[in-house]
């Protein structure tokens, strides 16, 4: 196997979709058994949590329900990206959509996805 260098990898990065790269940094946890969350962040919602509940939540769509394609456009409108990234993110169900948010941004996340017809989890 020819070695890849750091500009290779540099390039794949630059032309890789956020669903790609996402892949990725998948695999590399599972390959090595590591986590790109930052250890820090963890410890500082851990000890915020215990004093007055989540100051940081994660969003997650687990059904799109019945109307794919109204699911697809909150997608992007919340994410802001592309129709095939959105649909991608929609089609990989159970996905996180927004993560380490305000409990308040989460709700109105919520809400739009509902409103389109999505069942949505936040913790």
């Amino acid at each position: 196997m020819a070695k890849l260098t750091k500009e290779d990898i540099l390039a794949y990065l630059e032309e890789a979709t956020i669903l790609e790269l996402n892949d990725v940094i998948e695999a590399i946890e599972e390959k090595f058994g590591v986590s790109a969350a930052a250890p820090v962040a963890v410890a500082a919602v851990a000890d915020a949590g215990a004093a007055a509940g989540p100051s940081e939540v994660t969003v997650t769509l687990t059904d799109i329900g019945a109307t794919k394609v109204a699911v697809i456009k909150a997608v992007r409108e919340i994410t802001g990206l592309g129709l095939v990234d959105a649909k991608g993110l929609v089609d990989k169900t159970p996905s996180v959509i927004k993560e380490n948010i305000k409990p308040e941004e989460a709700e109105e996340i919520k809400a739009k996805l509902v409103e389109a017809g999505a069942t949505v989890e936040v913790k």
